[in-house]
């Protein structure tokens, strides 16, 4: 046998066996790449009582999603941040987690300035986040305004507006027949949030009935509330509606001491957490809010469930940020499966087609072409709400109808309005 048929005939064999070594390198590469975690970072307010929810049902929902094999064989790993209640903390932690953790996807704040300062990274970094809890209109209004650019953010909760029109909704259907109440004093913190929420207020609660007599905005430092409750009673209100949520104790607290004479509802944040009663010593009895969800009331077929392996697993209920973080890792999970693909643009497009019936309502997102684009969209058959009240240490819904559990109570020093 000459020495070029010896070569050809030892290479024979490399030339057969080469195709399937390679076959079943890429096969295994193929296998380890589907078995990477898909990752989630939370950025979040770990020691605020609304903030702290966030991080802990977002890992509950993925406990879950795992518990059933994860997306596609791939698990999900939830990477945490605690932001401190910081802007400037929040977006060193996207740039972290995007940059060094390499995460997929973001669930962000339930704070509107922190939102809106992490929103040009996730535009920079084309990273898809989600905030759970932020509700300044300008949020949605940015994707809308600039969607080629901004179209990465996802506001994940009732944008300011909607909460107004919400706590319209329910002052006209739940209070003013029965509380026979005319008039209303807004009272809000100043925040990035308050300020569309209280132009929604001024537009809305006339059209509920209900003439704003009286307007105070606060600052979240505000340690003593006696001069503003003054000056709301001057005004002679029947209804004082609120915009607060960084601060809530001590507004509260002094509304109960100083047995003010008028009856509080409208959106206070750190009321819709179980924990309140005992923050505030029982001084939030009476206390009306509007919130998304609470114990004990079924807004879906999924409301209870979560709300009883919350409670379980953390020792209370969570917060209406914690229901918002619980359905954004549901619906995101959604969408990579439907993507087929982490690859941000998209899971952007997929998150687009949300239809997800999650605890608190069906959650779908305006479009692009409407002025709140990326927010979830309000009304029957969407996201709507409720108005609950505080009873000797619950958190009771008294509307809308189809869902109270209970009826309105006036707290002692409160008396309806004379006709």
């Amino acid at each position: 046998m000459s020495e070029t048929v010896r070569v050809v005939a030892r290479r024979a064999p490399i030339r057969r066996t080469l195709p399937a070594l390679l076959a079943a390198g890429l096969m295994l590469t193929g296998q380890a790449r589907a078995a990477d975690p898909i990752k989630i970072g939370v950025i979040a307010e770990a020691q605020s009582v609304a903030g702290s929810a966030i991080p802990k049902a977002v890992q509950l929902a993925a406990d879950e999603i795992n518990a059933q094999g994860g997306i596609d064989g791939r698990q999900i790993q939830v990477v945490t941040y605690d932001d401190k209640s910081s802007a400037s903390d929040a977006v060193r932690a996207f740039q972290r987690a995007v940059s060094e953790d390499k995460v997929n996807l973001v669930i962000a704040s339930y704070i509107s300035e922190v939102v809106l300062a992490v929103m040009p990274w996730s535009a920079r970094l084309k990273t898809p986040m989600i905030t759970p809890g932020a509700a300044s209109n300008e949020i949605s209004v940015a994707v809308h305004k600039d969607y080629a650019r901004n179209r990465y953010t996802f506001h994940g909760y009732l944008t300011s507006h909607a909460l107004a029109q919400s706590v319209c909704d329910s002052a006209k259907e739940a209070l003013v027949g029965l509380l026979k109440a005319k008039s209303a004093a807004i009272m809000s913190e100043d925040a990035a949030w308050t300020r569309p929420l209280d132009a929604a207020y001024e537009e809305c609660l006339p059209k509920a009935g209900l003439k704003v007599v009286e307007h105070v905005r606060f600052s979240p430092d505000t340690g003593d509330f006696t001069p503003i409750y003054n000056k709301i009673e001057a005004a002679k209100p029947d209804l004082i509606v609120t915009g607060i949520a960084h601060v809530g104790v001590q507004p509260t607290v002094q509304w109960q001491n100083q047995q003010v004479p008028i009856a509080m509802t409208g959106i206070s944040g750190q009321a819709t957490s179980s924990t309140f009663w005992a923050n505030t010593n029982g001084g939030t009895q009476g206390v009306l809010f509007d919130a998304i969800a609470v114990p004990g009331v079924a807004m879906t077929e999924k409301t209870n469930a979560f709300t009883d392996a919350y409670i379980k697993r953390f020792g209370g209920a969570p917060s209406y940020a914690g229901y918002m973080a619980y359905d954004a890792m549901h619906y995101a999970a959604d969408a990579v499966k439907r993507a087929g693909s982490t690859e941000a643009d998209k899971l952007v497009d997929a998150l687009e087609k949300t239809d997800w019936l999650g605890t608190v309502g069906r959650i779908q997102f305006y479009g692009k072409d409407e002025t709140f684009t990326h927010s979830i969209k309000y009304g029957r058959g969407f996201v709507t709400g409720l108005l609950a009240q505080w009873q000797s240490g619950k958190q009771v819904a008294i509307w809308p109808t189809e869902v109270a559990n209970g009826k309105l109570v006036l707290p002692p020093a409160v008396k309806p309005a004379v006709q």
